[in-house]
């Protein structure tokens, strides 16, 4: 069942029966495309973990990933120890192999949405999911891995974005991704309305958002580089300790986040700048009719997430610089 669930959910063709058993478990249908696990019995030292997928509908590399983890777990070479959410994010889109229908809904995790559609409907659905798993496991860390692929190539294809928020980061968290292969680390430097902002925001999480190299469509993921990143949500599955790395990622801090303003808005650099590209003192990145220019000042940037093609008023790229690892130790 657990092998079927997936498309399940893409065919809504969803079983009448909401809960079933496998080797190590059990699990329980929720919402479309939510999936809880249930462990026969749980280490006391696991986090209740909820790995999400799919939150672009064009991301698939995540989708597989985690379809690998739960045929292991049903065929019982993977075991589970620890209460787990696994969650495909835009079901419709994930169909249309489309970033979304309406409108980001990686931009949509906010208690007290008023924004109506199809995405924000199913933000506030999520968002009841999450509350009331982490409600079930009340008194276990928490944990969430919301695991994306990027529309460019990146001078640092695996990465992950660490949201702004009062949760210190435990610093075994950057030895586990360092043991996962992850390249580098960006520190938001404000709020978002990001999935992985909401559990750490509402929710005390140890949370990020995975980068795992860019987007390709279902059958032409190379799923290789991200067997350390299978091996780290097998651990977590297991309540074990994840293998740590030897050399800890690249870290990167926002400066700057370029907004779109106007419809007469056009980045200055080619098209299919790789992500965490340098630039520059004095180049100009942007021009946008209502805000003006925007040149870089006295410190080189380097450019992450760039897309000219936005909504106005949405976020255009990340500005960044290198930061020591040491700041972001205890």
């Amino acid at each position: 069942m657990l092998s079927q669930w997936l498309d399940g959910a893409l065919d809504d063709n969803m079983p009448a029966r909401r809960e079933g058993r496998f080797a190590s478990g059990h699990y329980r249908l929720g919402a479309p495309g939510v999936l809880e696990l249930i462990p026969n019995a749980s280490n006391t030292n696991a986090y209740a973990c909820v790995f999400s997928a799919a939150i672009h509908g064009n991301e698939t590399a995540p989708v597989e990933l985690l379809g690998q983890w739960l045929c292991a777990l049903e065929a019982g070479s993977a075991r589970l120890s620890a209460p787990v959410l696994v969650i495909l994010g835009n079901i419709p889109a994930l169909k249309a192999q489309t970033r979304f229908v309406e409108t980001n809904l990686n931009r949509l995790f906010e208690r007290g949405l008023t924004q109506q559609g199809q995405e924000a409907d199913r933000a506030r659905e999520l968002m009841r999911e999450v509350d009331r798993f982490f409600e079930r496991h009340e008194g276990r860390p928490r944990l969430h891995y919301d695991l994306h692929t990027a529309i460019r190539q990146s001078l640092y294809p695996r990465f992950v974005v660490e949201p702004f928020g009062e949760t210190a980061t435990n610093a075994r968290q950057w030895a586990w991704l360092a043991g996962a292969d992850m390249q580098a680390v960006l520190h938001q430097h404000q709020s978002s309305f990001t999935f992985s902002h909401y559990s750490k925001h509402y929710h005390q999480a140890q949370a990020f958002t995975f980068e795992l190299g860019q987007n390709a469509p279902f059958g032409q993921n190379d799923l290789a580089p991200l067997a350390p990143m299978l091996e780290l949500i097998q651990a977590l599955g297991t309540g074990e300790t994840p293998k740590e790395g030897a050399e800890l990622p690249r870290f990167f801090r926002v400066e700057h986040e370029l907004m779109r303003r106007s419809q007469a808005f056009t980045l200055c650099f080619a098209e299919d700048v790789a992500n965490f590209t340098r630039f520059e003192p004095h180049t100009k990145l942007a021009q946008d009719e209502e805000a003006g220019d925007f040149i870089v000042g006295e410190t080189p940037l380097h450019v992450v997430f760039p897309n000219a093609r936005v909504e106005i008023g949405a976020r255009a790229a990340l500005l960044v610089t290198p930061v020591a690892s040491r700041a972001v130790r205890p």
